[in-house]
């Protein structure tokens, strides 16, 4: 368990920058994995709560998030190796914060995503009266180990998955998925299944980076993206570090969000090939942004008069994600409530 700990703990600090700032919402996030690590350990699921201080990061990052914690005995006895046991434990998170009063509320058979590779877990008994639920024929033994604003930590029997030693060879293929019907599977779930844009990755890139308000305003919007852009193959999106005072109340967040998405992947050396002068079209399609070069080689591309600070900080074939300095002015639309 010690040298999982320490593989994990290592793992993930590689993603992180010493010395940024201490912001407000650094100091919450901090406080959210500390309270829920003392309730784990009370609970006895001494490694989870081990995991909360050393790399919270593993859980928390997505903007909701429930936790099935597995048994210390369980990892204890594990012969996978860290990297495997890692995959194991994104298996055992998903990505919506899911208290045992709504996990209850779920049909039986119906599917619910995780953090590991658009793997499912599925809600395979159900039982009201005793208020009982089992996911991938495992019992939640400890309900609402710890509630949260926006994460909710059970703890559970056994994994959801197998740890036999003997499919280490398949690597991340050793978690065994149930298939799900497409009717029992959440709705925001069949849609990303027609996007080949990996959403749910970008959204967690971007809040484990410290892009955590444009993340969450991503995460709001998202349902409306996918329904709109079905057929959407790729993205360039331009990250600022903070959305003003806008939140999912607002009538301009969908707006401000789509403006910061191109439908198309450009890398930062395509957007310099590119006229200056140029207006790509958004997600918002009466918006464009312009992107124009500088005299200043230092001070690189301009889009929309916003320097572009990080240029490809995130990509993959289907998506590439540009550092900004700060967000794109929107003008309010004519038929937008004030």
């Amino acid at each position: 368990m010690s040298v999982v700990l320490a593989f994990i703990a290592i793992s993930t600090s590689l993603h992180s920058k010493p010395g940024d700032p201490i912001s407000p919402g650094k100091v919450a996030f901090h406080e959210l994995s500390l309270n829920a690590s003392k309730a784990l350990r009370r609970a006895g699921f001494n490694f989870t709560a081990t995991l909360f201080q050393v790399s919270p990061e593993i859980f928390l990052s997505s903007p909701n998030s429930t936790i099935f914690a597995i048994q210390d005995q369980v990892i204890s006895n594990s012969s996978l190796p860290p990297w495997l046991l890692k995959d194991l434990l994104q298996y055992h998170t998903c990505p919506l914060n899911l208290p045992m009063d709504e996990l209850l509320k779920k049909p039986q058979g119906s599917c619910l995503p995780t953090l590991h590779r658009k793997k499912n877990i599925a809600i395979t008994k159900i039982d009201l009266e005793e208020k009982s639920i089992e996911i991938n024929h495992v019992v939640v033994s400890h309900p609402n180990v710890f509630l949260g604003k926006t994460i909710s930590v059970h703890g559970v029997l056994e994994p959801f998955s197998s740890l036999d030693p003997q499919d280490v060879h398949q690597g991340w293929n050793i978690i065994q998925a149930p298939i799900c019907d497409s009717t029992s599977v959440l709705v925001s779930d069949v849609l990303e299944s027609k996007n080949m844009v990996e959403w749910s990755w970008i959204v967690r890139l971007l809040s484990s980076n410290g892009f955590i308000p444009f993340a969450i305003g991503l995460n709001s919007v998202l349902d409306g993206i996918l329904e709109d852009y079905r057929g959407l193959e790729s993205v360039t999106i331009f990250a600022p570090p903070s959305l003003s005072s806008l939140t999912s109340a607002s009538p301009l967040l969908k707006r401000t969000v789509r403006f910061h998405i191109l439908p198309q992947r450009l890398t930062y050396q395509e957007l310099a090939a590119l006229p200056s002068g140029m207006l790509l079209t958004t997600l918002s399609p009466d918006l464009h942004v312009e992107v124009r070069g500088t005299a200043s080689f230092e001070q690189g591309l301009v889009v929309n008069g916003v320097k572009i600070a990080a240029p490809d900080m995130f990509s993959s074939k289907n998506f590439t994600i540009h550092g900004i300095s700060r967000a794109f002015e929107v003008v309010q639309a004519p038929d937008t409530p004030v």
